[in-house]
């Protein structure tokens, strides 16, 4: 809820303002955390702040790749706007762990779930998603738990 006011108060300062660059990124993120709030497997009114980070973080994914995308076709003017906005998405995310701190947080993960072997790879994956959850992205904590699994 603290984000949404967040956000909000954003939105006012960006239309006052007329950034209509960071007004467009700024509803975009509105926008995606009215859809979760208002989607099917909705219980409250209030978005849990680890449901907040993933959509987040998936904005954040599509807009980089989207740019990517653009860079490969020779249109940097798009890719620069699809790079911008994903910087002032990034700014709303939770800090993101460092490598080391990422690593010991799996390493945590893993022990208390008990995983020994490359076939614990699923628990430990759903366990490390949900507690790291806009911490860092899925990719990165995947190939951090096949390196440390199959050690």
């Amino acid at each position: 809820m603290e984000l949404e006011k967040l956000i909000n108060n954003d939105l006012k300062e960006a239309m006052l303002a007329r950034d209509k660059d960071k007004l467009e990124a700024l509803r975009a993120i509105k926008a995606a955390l009215l859809l979760e709030k208002t989607g099917k497997d909705v219980t409250s009114l209030e978005i849990p702040d680890s449901v907040e980070a993933a959509v987040l973080a998936r904005l954040v994914k599509q807009r980089k790749a989207s740019a990517e995308i653009y860079i490969s076709q020779k249109r940097p003017d798009l890719a620069n706007i699809e790079l911008f906005q994903s910087s002032i998405i990034e700014k709303y995310l939770p800090p993101q762990l460092t490598p080391e701190e990422l690593r010991n947080q799996i390493k945590e993960i893993i022990i208390s779930v008990g995983a020994t072997s490359v076939k614990d790879i699923g628990k430990v994956m759903a366990m490390a998603s949900k507690s790291l959850s806009g911490k860092a992205e899925n990719k990165v904590i995947a190939d951090i738990i096949k390196e440390l699994l199959i050690a």
